[in-house]
């Protein structure tokens, strides 16, 4: 008999794992009380969350008020969230002082931004490249047209100082996330270049901007930038501390980037250079694909931080979302205890919504890039 006679054909059928391994209460033992300081601590946050939980669930629904001429009845004794004042506020909590027949400029332009981020963001939809085209070029273009006016076209001019609320927020964001990922990638490519000048003027700026506070960095934009044009030709109050937003997350946004750079073998560049690629073609073919996709919990940790900084305009005098928020609890219709409470709760969900969002997306990015590696 030949060896092969003992060699088998077929492979084994794959056993399923012991059924004491898997299931429901397999996961709960080994993830909350798979040592005595996880139950210890599985126990007492079941303890706080036992405590926590109906009384929260009173506030906001059971004893909620959730329709209201104004707030007497969120000041009556027992009454808890006040849902009405929130419903009455919802216009100006979105728009500001925008004009509320010009107000459907607002919603279109929401809507095409929105449409265009799913059709960008979504990877299994075709035609990214257009998507990406429309975004950073034409809508910026049709947004500021259809938000400030075009009096040729039949737009009123709305002067940003009545601009405020959830649109100003989501301007100031998508704003500087827009640009500080591009002013990023350049400074950390010049922080990294071989010549002197380009390297010292970029590693001055990012020092710089990062060792100093945020709410500095709006106040310098703010006051100084008219500075340095003609007066003709002002940045408009609203336009200085985007600019302020932009500089400031690019700079946080480079040493993101530049951790990506420097955790690539040295050997990706030289095979770049083997194969007859340039600089700028290595750093684009080559580079940065890899680099990006090492960082991006930094990179989207640095989106949910600026996003969640956008409240600090409001100190240079910009109504945001919060600055709303805060403002309209001071009406005497609706001045109480549990109506300020509402609203800061609506705001923090507001907030929590779009930043959960996007840890979400990066974690499902990853996923889909781990997946293609091991392919």
């Amino acid at each position: 008999m030949t060896p092969a006679a003992f060699l088998r054909t077929h492979s084994e059928p794959v056993r399923p794992p012991p059924a004491g391994q898997t299931g429901f209460v397999h996961l709960v033992r080994e993830r909350l009380f798979g040592s005595l300081p996880a139950a210890i601590f599985t126990l007492l946050a079941a303890g706080a969350l036992a405590w926590a939980i109906p009384e929260l669930v009173r506030f906001l629904f059971i004893d909620a008020v959730w329709s209201a001429p104004n707030g007497d009845a969120c000041r009556a004794p027992g009454a808890g969230a006040c849902w009405a004042y929130i419903w009455r506020k919802l216009p100006y909590f979105t728009f500001g002082s925008y004009p509320e027949d010009q107000r459907w400029r607002v919603w279109l332009t929401m809507a095409m931004g929105a449409i265009l981020i799913f059709w960008l963001l979504r990877r299994s939809l075709p035609g990214r490249n257009a998507a990406a085209a429309l975004f950073f070029i034409v809508y910026p273009i049709v947004a500021f047209v259809l938000l400030s006016g075009a009096p040729a076209l039949g737009l009123p001019n709305v002067p940003t100082d009545l601009w405020g609320g959830a649109m100003v927020s989501l301007v100031v964001a998508v704003t500087g996330i827009v640009l500080s990922l591009p002013g990023g990638i350049l400074l950390a490519l010049g922080r990294r270049s071989k010549m002197p000048v380009i390297s010292a003027l970029s590693t001055g700026f990012i020092e710089f901007v990062r060792g100093v506070p945020f709410i500095t960095v709006l106040f310098m934009a703010n006051m100084m930038l008219p500075l340095f044009v003609p007066e003709a030709w002002a940045p408009d109050r609203l336009l200085r501390p985007l600019i302020g937003v932009v500089l400031f997350s690019a700079a946080y946004m480079a040493e993101v980037v530049r951790g990506g750079l420097q955790a690539l073998p040295k050997g990706q560049s030289e095979a770049g250079q083997a194969l007859g690629l340039r600089y700028w073609q290595r750093v684009r073919l080559i580079l940065l694909p890899q680099a990006l996709a090492l960082v991006i919990p930094g990179i989207v940790n640095t989106f949910i931080a600026l996003f969640k900084d956008t409240t600090l305009v409001a100190v240079v005098g910009i109504f945001d979302f919060l600055r709303t928020v805060d403002t309209a609890r001071l009406d005497p219709e609706w001045a109480g205890p549990n109506i300020s409470a509402t609203g800061y709760i609506f705001a923090a969900l507001f907030y929590f919504v779009f930043c959960f969002g996007m840890s979400r997306y990066s974690l499902g990015v990853e996923k889909e890039l781990s997946r293609g590696k091991t392919h």
